[in-house]
């Protein structure tokens, strides 16, 4: 387990990987970040609005690539994760309650415009206090505070970002 509520099966979990037979099977780093953004974002967020279910957490590169996912994704690093959303008003509800009391590096309420699915993404990157090494090896340039040695997760909200389609999505969703 990753925390009481997430385990690291749940947060590797893909059909897609299984359909392909892809090994989605993270680094030591990997389950690090993973833990990381369950201790600090969806076990505050499970313990204020119940079970939440994960649909995408860690993408190895080639899982990445098969479901259309952005190169620099931070899903690749394990610090990120897709809430599916039953319920556009309890979505975004918790996309408020995250926005004003958790810490977070991005936060977007995505949805599809071809069919309307909706889904809550969120990531959240180790601070250089957390591990001072990770500046120097994360892919993506760090955020930098007012001193030039502290990384702090940037905090992008965006409430209405229509996700460019992916065969993935688009395919199941009929």
């Amino acid at each position: 387990m990753l925390t009481p509520h997430f385990s690291l099966r749940e947060m590797c979990a893909s059909g897609t990987a299984i359909r392909l037979g892809i090994r989605n099977e993270p680094s030591e780093q990997v389950v690090n970040s993973l833990q990381q953004l369950c201790e600090h974002v969806l076990e505050p967020l499970r313990q204020r609005f119940g079970v939440i279910r994960i649909t995408s957490g860690y993408r190895c590169d080639k899982l990445n690539r098969a479901v259309g996912g952005v190169k620099n994704s931070q899903h690749r690093l394990g610090e990120a994760a897709d809430i599916h959303i039953s319920d556009i008003e309890v979505g975004r509800k918790m996309f408020r309650y995250i926005k004003e009391n958790l810490e977070f590096d991005q936060l977007l309420f995505e949805r599809i415009r071809e069919n309307g699915v909706c889904w809550l993404h969120v990531s959240y990157r180790k601070t250089h206090q957390q591990e001072t090494h990770q500046q120097e090896t994360h892919p993506n340039p760090p955020c930098l505070g007012r001193e030039s040695n502290v990384r702090r997760n940037r905090r992008q909200a965006i409430d209405n970002y229509v996700a460019p389609p992916r065969a993935e999505e688009l395919q199941w969703a009929y």
